[in-house]
């Protein structure tokens, strides 16, 4: 889907241990961005065999990220250029300076409203270049560009590879909105840790009414949410799990009812409901008591 808008750009300065592990400084503004264009370059090795191309392997060399912004202070010049400020405050760029990698965070603004997210590991920019002009009869706005070299991280993620880039949506199916809250305040971390799927339910009152002695009729109904893409299989009970009263899949649907017996003598009768699906811990829930005198 075509994105439509750029903002919130952010940058995070990365301090390296002796073997050259990042981390991560807390994110800050970068400046107001008006363009973002990242190219990719990838390394290729074919392996020929039979005269033919048996295996061809490609893996991410580096990138180049050229971002049009409106300005950039002095503090963020020299942390991402290598700059000095001298004691005047005055910018100071010297032929020996070098940029320092941060890690580089912004959202794009997709045609559907919603965003997509990106955090670049290790970037390296050089000196902003800026193209001015003098005032003429119509005004023309004249806005610095800073490119960057785009690096994969040394520090190996959970399965031992170099991420070079987080990139989410919003609103996308498993994206949690803790993930899309947080995601300026800290450089995001990948998690390779496995997923349990949960099960929440949320039951609503049954709906009974009595229609003679001895007898009852009505439905009850539970609303169920998981964050796994397998079907929910839910089963009634009544009164203990050798007595079970309906059950089916819910196929991409959220809730699922049955009717009480109308044929109940009088007693009192437990109603529960058991909720599971494929890799998720079974739920219990109580749904009501029915009592016939």
């Amino acid at each position: 889907m075509a994105t439509i808008g750029l903002d919130r750009l952010f940058y995070a300065n990365i301090t390296e241990d002796e073997n050259g592990d990042e981390t991560y400084g807390t994110p800050k503004i970068l400046a107001k961005a008006m363009t973002a264009e990242l190219s990719v370059e990838l390394m290729e090795a074919i392996l020929y065999a039979d005269d033919g191309a048996a295996e061809v392997v490609k893996e991410f060399n580096s990138g180049t990220l050229t971002l049009g912004i409106d300005d950039i202070g002095p503090l963020v010049a020299q942390d991402l250029t290598g700059s000095k400020i001298d004691s005047n405050n005055v910018v100071i760029s010297r032929s020996e300076d070098g940029g320092k990698p941060v890690a580089v965070g912004f959202r794009a603004k997709k045609s559907n409203g919603k965003y997509r997210y990106f955090w670049l590991y290790r970037v390296i920019f050089s000196i902003p270049t800026t193209s001015l002009a003098t005032k003429g009869e119509s005004i023309t706005f004249s806005s610095p560009t800073i490119e960057g070299t785009v690096f994969r991280r040394n520090k190996l993620d959970a399965e031992n590879k170099h991420p070079w880039k987080a990139e989410v949506t919003e609103g996308d199916n498993g994206v949690s909105q803790e993930t899309i809250t947080n995601w300026f305040s800290t450089v995001y971390e990948p998690d390779f840790s496995p997923v349990t799927p949960t099960i929440t339910i949320t039951t609503q009152p049954a709906d009974l009414t009595e229609v003679v002695a001895g007898s009852i009729s009505g439905s009850l109904s539970v609303v169920a949410t998981t964050n796994t893409s397998n079907p929910i299989t839910y089963q009634w009970y009544e009164n203990s799990v050798d007595s079970t009263v309906g059950g089916t899949i819910i196929n991409g649907e959220t809730s699922a009812s049955f009717d009480i017996p109308t044929d109940l003598t009088a007693g009192t009768y437990y109603y529960y409901c058991v909720l599971s699906s494929v890799g998720a811990n079974s739920v219990t829930t109580t749904v009501a008591t029915v009592t016939v005198s």
